[in-house]
């Protein structure tokens, strides 16, 4: 699949608004949400353990196979998801063994499911071998779609968005 470039004058992009337009007198660093969720996720080891706990998959020997991490990266990894709160350790015990762990996505894990949605929506666009895992609405067998929506319920574009410092947007909503 060739990727074409558009002019990058026909492309729309989030419109900044209030305090947020001069782009000189403020800086994420330190506050941007973005950032925020990439220290928790943003790594690929994060990510496809997460798929994997999203596929059900719970036990250390499943998801180091799975994933094809070693066994440092994995326990790492998997360390950092559970004290960051997106799994949690639970105790299983097989007859004539110790009990050992399993890792269970948290409702924080779980929260992410749009974001497994959308990557997986925006990878399908990507160049490379056919086939692989489709997510399906199981009463309809629908391909699930990645939306973006306002709190009212509206769907959004990109065009449509306006960036605006948190403060700014805490005083408009008052007025």
């Amino acid at each position: 699949m060739a990727h074409t470039q558009e002019p990058e004058t026909d492309l729309p992009v989030v419109t900044r608004v209030g305090r947020f337009v001069d782009r000189d007198a403020w800086t994420a660093e330190g506050w941007c949400k973005i950032e925020r969720a990439l220290e928790l996720v943003g790594t690929r080891s994060a990510m496809i353990l997460l798929r994997e706990a999203f596929y059900g998959g719970r036990r250390f020997d499943e998801l180091t196979r799975r994933t094809g991490l070693s066994d440092a990266v994995a326990a790492k990894r998997l360390k950092q998801l559970v004290d960051d709160g997106l799994l949690r350790l639970q105790p299983y015990r097989e007859p004539g063994s110790r009990t050992r762990h399993e890792y269970v996505l948290t409702e924080r894990g779980r929260s992410l499911f749009p974001v497994v949605v959308a990557m997986m929506s925006w990878g399908a666009t990507l160049a490379g071998p056919a086939g692989g895992v489709e997510l399906v609405h199981a009463g309809c067998g629908e391909p699930l779609l990645a939306a973006v929506r306002c709190a009212a319920g509206h769907d959004v574009t990109m065009a449509d968005t306006e960036a605006q410092l948190s403060r700014d947007a805490k005083r408009a909503r008052r007025a």
